[in-house]
């Protein structure tokens, strides 16, 4: 039952912080779309899809494995953007009180330990070394297009590099940080939910 608890509440919470900043993108007069450049926004989604699946899964007799798998993906890809704010975006700020502000103390903090506490006390399952790809998958997606739109994509159609991964044009170091990075959480992620 807690684990119901936890996975409702969480969706209900990404989807709540969510709305919050699209109402704030529409109060300054940008597109809604520019909101889903962002991994902290696509991977919170993710995990609330994952967190209503699992919630939907236990409350009809018990979670299923996909649906574990599925978490486990939403989990990983939120554990990321945690670790993010933490490691790299709080320290090049100089401070970690702006990325914890408003909607982003939910997407960037909150939303993230609560989808870590449910996946490894309630909702993991055992699954093979090889799962741990999936868990990174998104982080290399996001990673390829994030790329493409910053580096390679045509003038008028490019991104800021709104992450600096690419400041002074170092991105295959940050590329590699990030999967290298991914892969460590999908496996520390994937070793507490076989335990």
């Amino acid at each position: 039952m807690i684990g119901i608890i936890l996975n409702v509440l969480n969706a209900l919470l990404i989807t709540a912080a969510v709305l919050w900043a699209c109402r704030r993108v529409k109060k300054k007069n940008e597109p809604l779309g520019a909101l889903f450049r962002y991994f902290t926004v696509l991977s919170n989604v993710l995990c609330a899809a994952a967190s209503a699946a699992a919630a939907v899964s236990a409350a009809a007799g018990g979670i299923s494995f996909g649906v574990s798998v599925f978490k486990y993906v939403g989990t990983c890809a939120v554990t990321v953007t945690l670790l993010t704010v933490l490691v790299f975006l709080a320290p090049a700020l100089g401070s970690l009180k702006p990325l914890l502000e408003k909607q982003d103390l939910f997407l960037h903090l909150i939303c993230p330990l609560v989808a870590i506490a449910s996946y490894c006390l309630f909702d993991r399952a055992a699954m093979p070394f090889s799962f741990t790809l999936l868990g990174v998958a998104p982080v290399f997606c996001y990673g390829l297009f994030y790329l493409y739109k910053v580096v390679y994509a045509p003038e008028d159609k490019r991104w800021d590099d709104f992450y600096t991964f690419n400041r002074d044009g170092k991105w295959p170091v940050s590329f590699a940080a990030m999967l290298i990075g991914g892969f460590l959480i999908s496996i520390a992620l994937r070793a507490a939910g076989s335990i």
